[in-house]
Formats: C-alpha cells, sequence, structure tokens
C-alpha cells in the first residue's frame, strides 16, 4: 500500500502551493542550464530570464540552442548565452566548461537539467559509456567539478554566501535502486539490461552523487539539491514505448516541471534544504536510502573521479 501511495503521489501530486511568480529578482545572478533549449530546460531558462539571471543555455546542437535563443527572446525581451556543451563527450565537456570559466568568474547556480531516456540499447558515449549512465551521470559530475571554482568563488562573495547545484533525477531511480558498474562501460553485462533499467540506474548515480557533493562542500557554501520534475509530457521520453498516447494522457506540462528545479535553484528557504531531494510541486520528497549512504557515495565518486582523469 505504501508503494501504491507513492505512486498516486508522484504521478499525481496536489496543486502547486509555489509559483514562479515567487522567484526573487535574480539581478547579478549567472546561472547555467545544461538541456535548457528544449522541455524543462527551456521553460526554467524562460523563468530566470523574466527575473533578471543571466543565464547560459549549455545545449548540444547550436541550431536547436539558437532556434530557442530567438523563441525566448521574442517572448522575455531578453536573451541566454549558448554554450556548445555535449555531455556524452568527456573532452567536449572540459572545452564547455574552459569557455564559460574565460568569460565568467563566478557561477551562482548550475542547474543539472539535461537527461538522455531510454535511447536504443546501440548508443553509447564518444567515450564509449552507456549513452544514459554518460549523459546523465558522468557528463553532469565531469561539468560540475570543472565548475566548482566558479561555484566557490559565487558562494564566498555573494550576500547569502552560498551558490547552488540542482540535480534532476526522476523517481525512476526507486524502481532497481543501486549499482552494476560492469554495466556502466559498453559490453555484454550492459548489453543484457534493459534501457529502463540503465536509466533507473542512472537517476540512482544522479541522487547518489548530489548528496555527495552537499556533503563535501557543504561547508564552502554549496548548496546541492536533487530531484524528481513530474511526469511530463516532454520531448525526454521520446523513446518511451507508447509516448506519444500515455505522455499527452498522463504527463503534465513543461511549466509544471520546471517548478521543482527553479525552486531549489532561486527560493530562498531552498537554500536550507542541502543535500535533500524534493518531489512535485517544490515537496520536500525522501530517496531511497541507500543513496545517503557514505559508502555507496565513496566508491561511485571514486570511480567517477577515475572516469574523467586526465579528460
Amino acid at each position: 500500500m505504501e508503494w501504491l501511495r507513492n505512486s498516486i503521489d508522484q504521478t499525481y501530486p496536489p496543486k502547486p502551493v509555489w509559483s514562479i511568480d515567487q522567484i526573487p529578482d535574480l539581478s547579478g545572478k549567472v546561472v547555467i542550464v545544461t538541456g535548457g533549449n528544449t522541455g524543462i530546460g527551456k521553460e526554467s531558462v524562460r523563468a530566470l530570464l523574466v527575473h533578471n539571471a543571466t543565464v547560459y543555455m549549455a545545449s548540444r546542437s547550436e541550431e536547436r540552442a539558437q532556434s530557442a535563443i530567438a523563441e525566448l527572446k521574442e517572448v522575455t525581451g531578453k536573451e541566454p548565452i549558448f554554450l556548445r556543451l555535449d555531455l556524452g563527450n568527456l573532452s567536449n565537456i572540459r572545452k564547455a566548461a574552459e569557455e564559460f570559466l574565460r568569460k565568467e568568474k563566478q557561477l551562482h547556480v548550475l542547474m543539472n537539467n539535461a537527461g538522455v531516456m531510454y535511447p536504443p540499447i546501440d548508443q553509447v558515449t564518444d567515450d564509449d559509456y552507456d549513452m544514459q549512465f554518460g549523459t546523465n551521470v558522468i557528463g553532469h559530475f565531469h561539468f560540475t567539478q570543472l565548475l566548482m571554482p566558479a561555484l566557490l568563488s559565487a558562494a564566498q562573495s555573494s550576500p547569502d554566501k552560498h551558490a547552488r547545484i540542482v540535480t534532476v533525477s526522476s523517481w525512476g531511480h526507486e524502481f532497481w535502486p543501486g549499482l552494476e558498474y560492469d554495466t556502466f562501460s559498453d559490453g555484454p553485462a550492459r548489453r543484457k539490461c534493459s534501457t529502463q533499467y540503465l536509466y533507473s540506474q542512472s537517476k540512482y548515480g544522479n541522487v547518489v552523487v548530489a548528496r555527495e557533493l552537499a556533503r563535501r562542500y557543504g561547508d564552502q557554501g554549496i548548496v546541492s539539491i536533487s530531484l524528481h520534475p513530474g511526469s511530463i509530457n516532454s520531448e525526454l521520453a521520446r523513446h518511451s514505448p507508447g509516448f506519444s498516447f500515455w505522455g499527452k494522457l498522463l504527463g503534465y506540462d513543461t511549466a509544471h516541471g520546471a517548478l521543482t528545479q527553479l525552486y531549489a535553484a532561486t527560493a530562498p528557504e531552498a537554500a536550507n534544504l542541502n543535500g535533500q531531494y524534493l518531489k512535485p510541486w517544490a515537496r520536500l520528497g525522501k530517496a531511497v536510502p541507500s543513496t545517503q549512504d557514505p559508502e555507496v557515495a565513496a566508491k561511485l565518486w571514486a570511480w567517477l573521479e577515475a572516469a574523467v582523469a586526465g579528460k
């Protein structure tokens, strides 16, 4: 019965009590949104621009990003800044971080929003990692670590003495909780897995890393929060069986989907939620307990550091 109650609560959350109208003025704040050219990422960029943030849209496709930028400028009168980022290519991630750091010394919010869900099993990253784990976990870990100097600088100099890292995970992390290390790279073990399992594993990894960021950097002003954005009708689920039917029937719009990550990124009270997990819409949730285990985190952190070393 507990699982059923949780399922209903995650799929059909109560009406939101927080809205983007409550976002404070973000003048002087610098924000990066990965995957900001589509879905809940683009909706997040829009809201941040409206509230006067300087927003970098970190996306793989410049063509699609420029189209989104033109649309956002028409709607808001303001433009995000394109930052080319391919989370499936570790050397490109370094180039993206270096490009950002040449332009900005401080980063107040990093929204790790981009994600891959249920791609064909043949798809792997340029570094031969599982596409979902490589993009959702390894890529964001590498990008976050490279940008940590700018995040720490923002935390040290900001009046509120913190910077935020918001990681978009999923309720899906509960379905197959745990990590099978021999499936991170392409090979026989990975090929035996369903794409649904591999997605769940990547979202579990997101929560583990977000919690560990809170533990390692919390005393230096870093606020790290992970979250489930809700069941959203967006392009993310385009590989999901029956997406066109079930997504439209059950999914909420992207404006709802952006609420929880915008709350985590901007609400003054969310600065007190370091290491927490949120559920829709902007409510305190409860991740799988093993995601909070320091030994699980230490093992994954060490593996990730080795995977990105020298890249």
